[in-house]
């Protein structure tokens, strides 16, 4: 009965797993699985080759090296910030587009880091070893300790880094070792017209018609870098054909506990969709009082509207009841086949419940953590940087293993790199995100709030945040290096406004972010381990795990969908000549006047857009889509409204990854940009 039992709940267990689902690490990559299903197994010198070729731009997007001089390729809103950072009130790149004729023409990002993986080792066995039957503050600490002393061990320069990764939750944890690039330079980038043609209304849809993408290139000391392994080209693929995307997918949660996605559904999304929410509007009217303010906040606005409607698609899948069933009933059927294995029972323990309860412990104060830990980092650069000044002299202070995470030796190099950067700040613009900072603390944790009244006294969030901005010496990057580099007593002794800004936020920002790390992820972490392990006992290592911001690789095919919305099939392909048809002069949908010149001189047949059976999430960005040859067929820009529920599941019937193809690429810089020398490189003599 047993045995029956048995099979029963592996059956239950794997009914979600689709045909070409997977987000594999290339550790783990499935090639008997692209066998069976498309005739074509990847060896391990495939495997090797594509890895190499593929490239991450730290912190945001995906992308690869597509020639052997440094020549990488990503999205055009993944090199968005660079343009706009060399951008000036004369010379907007944005709007008017970039393209370097020479190569002493290629300028360089003041802030973009790109990444290759070049080792992959399996650390498991360490880590398991010296976080054994902890949870919590202790499980917490343990792994903290282990972590950086993996990472010390390997870091021996700055010229790599050294990454600690968490897979299945705690079934698996490897050590990444990157090549690092710090010199990157712009190539090429389209007008902001062409490569978010459709704006907002046609993002995260299909049919598609953009030229979403940008060429950088790497350099070592002084010269391009030789990239010896990197992708060919190919011309547009075919319906049905095979392809691979690799690529950093940011994060998914398709194996966490029923628990932990009622807490994103209730908790969570509301939070970051109505900031979100409150933020376009305030921003939008920022923008319309000038051409100049409209060109310093579009960047901000292009990530934000992004970002909102992708958190809107998490909320309305986590709001789809059918599908919280289906993945609540797989959660049971685990369970039974836990109990049904007493070994099993006695080591998960009351691992589902530890997960419940501390998400349910932490509910009340997940705003403030959102406010005081998570948009003090990621709102006002400016307010960033401090953040990093005070907190990273505090944290350097203590031994490595004792450190925050993101303080550790290994992130250092990141931080130093953005504490330098010469990319503007805009004073006005770093108030407007301050004070809309501080209305959301009042608002949310009150004006007798003890924190909240040392920021503000008796101003008002505008007159605050113009005395903390206006006084900063921050703003400059040879002031915030000097800070960094004297350390915590050169910290200390500064009364800049903005590091006293942080002061006043720091106890009350680190205190909430000690009962997070502790007593939620301590906890959840440790009981993730004991359910990852009790899986693999199951069903052995069959699945992939969620996603990280590491490299993955996941295969597919060519092929249209029915729209959820409409019932309509959607065909697999757009043409670049119904571009011209589906433009109609006005913004979001006017084509820029390089594409209008030059209609006569484009093929209107090319296939522009397409769409692939391929497992993305927001990350993959820039990722290659290439053939069983290792040849670049396409480029990702986006995924179909469908796709947005891929962070709790997949569905191949209608998730799908968006790119442009690589005939409409070549297409367009030889007829339109006229990038001849681009276009060589891409395609050199055999």
């Amino acid at each position: 009965m047993r045995f029956v039992l048995s099979v029963v709940v592996l059956a239950i267990l794997t009914v979600g797993a689709r045909a070409d689902e997977g987000m594999w690490t290339f550790h783990d990559f499935p090639s008997a699985k692209v066998q069976a299903r498309y005739g074509f197994s990847p060896d391990q010198a495939w495997l090797d080759k594509a890895r190499k070729s593929s490239a991450r731009i730290a912190g945001i997007c995906s992308a690869s090296f597509v020639s052997d001089s440094g020549l990488v390729m990503t999205n055009h809103h993944c090199a968005h910030e660079c343009v706009a950072d060399l951008s000036t009130k004369d010379h907007d790149f944005v709007k008017d587009g970039f393209w370097a004729a020479a190569q002493t023409d290629e300028k360089k990002c003041p802030n973009m880091e790109i990444q290759r993986l070049d080792d992959i080792t399996d650390v498991t066995d360490k880590v398991t070893a010296a976080t054994a039957s902890k949870s919590g503050p202790a499980y917490t600490a343990a792994l903290r300790e282990i972590s950086a002393s993996i990472e010390k061990s390997c870091q021996t320069d700055t010229a790599h880094r050294c990454e600690f990764v968490n897979l299945y939750h705690g079934g698996q944890f490897m050590l990444y070792r990157y090549k690092r690039f710090t010199d990157v330079r712009v190539v090429f980038a389209p007008e902001l017209a062409m490569a978010f043609f459709g704006g907002d209304p046609d993002n995260f849809e299909f049919p598609r018609y953009d030229l979403d993408v940008s060429f950088v290139r790497v350099y070592e000391d002084g010269k391009p870098a030789a990239t010896p392994d990197h992708f060919g080209w190919a011309p547009a693929p075919k319906d049905g054909e095979l392809t691979f995307i690799s690529g950093d997918p940011a994060a998914t949660e398709r194996e966490i506990t029923s628990a932990e996605r009622v807490f994103d559904r209730d908790v969570v999304a509301p939070m970051i969709v109505a900031t979100r929410a409150e933020w376009r509007g305030i921003l939008a009217q920022w923008m319309r009082e000038s051409d100049e303010q409209h060109r310093i906040g579009e960047p901000t606005q292009f990530y934000n509207e992004n970002s909102l409607k992708a958190w809107k698609g998490r909320q309305a899948a986590l709001g789809d009841a059918a599908q919280m069933k289906r993945h609540d009933d797989a959660e049971v059927a685990l369970k039974a086949g836990i109990a049904g294995k007493p070994d099993l029972a006695k080591a998960v323990g009351g691992a589902f419940d530890d997960i419940a309860k501390a998400h349910a412990m932490f509910a009340p104060f997940y705003h403030r953590f959102y406010l005081l830990e998570t948009m003090s980092h990621r709102g006002s650069d400016l307010l960033a940087d401090a953040v990093h000044l005070v907190r990273g002299a505090d944290e350097r202070a203590l031994a490595d293993g004792k450190r925050l995470d993101e303080y550790r030796d290994s992130a250092l190099p990141d931080i130093e790199q953005k504490l330098a950067s010469t990319a503007p700040l805009y004073p006005a613009f770093e108030k407007l995100e301050i004070a809309f900072w501080l209305g959301k603390l009042r608002e949310e944790l009150g004006a007798d709030d003890a924190t909240v009244k040392a920021l503000l006294g008796k101003d008002s969030p505008e007159q605050a945040a113009a005395r903390y901005v206006d006084g900063s010496k921050l703003l400059d990057a040879t002031e915030r290096t000097r800070l960094w580099k004297g350390g915590r007593s050169a910290v200390a002794a500064s009364r800049d406004p903005m590091l006293e800004l942080v002061r006043k936020i720091d106890a009350a920002s680190r205190k909430v972010r000690k009962t997070y790390d502790d007593d939620v992820e301590g906890v959840t972490r440790a009981a993730h381990e004991k359910i990852a392990r009790a899986r693999f006992a199951l069903q052995g290592r069959t699945s992939y795990p969620d996603a990280t911001f590491t490299l993955r690789l996941s295969y597919g095919a060519v092929s249209g969908y029915t729209s959820t919305a409409t019932g309509q099939r959607v065909a697999p392909f757009t043409y670049m000549g119904g571009a011209f048809d589906r433009a109609t002069g006005q913004a979001p949908f006017a084509l820029p006047k390089t594409w209008l010149d030059a209609r006569s001189k484009i093929d209107g047949r090319v296939p522009f857009d397409f769409v692939t059976t391929n497992d993305i999430i927001g990350g993959n960005s820039g990722s290659p889509i290439f053939d069983k040859n290792l040849n670049i067929v396409g480029l990702v820009f986006d995924g179909n409204i469908e796709s947005l529920a891929g962070d709790f599941w997949y569905d191949d019937t209608a998730n799908r990854a968006v790119g442009v193809s690589s005939a409409a690429l070549l297409e367009a810089l030889a007829h339109v940009y006229h990038a001849d020398r681009l276009v060589t490189e891409l395609q050199p003599k055999k």
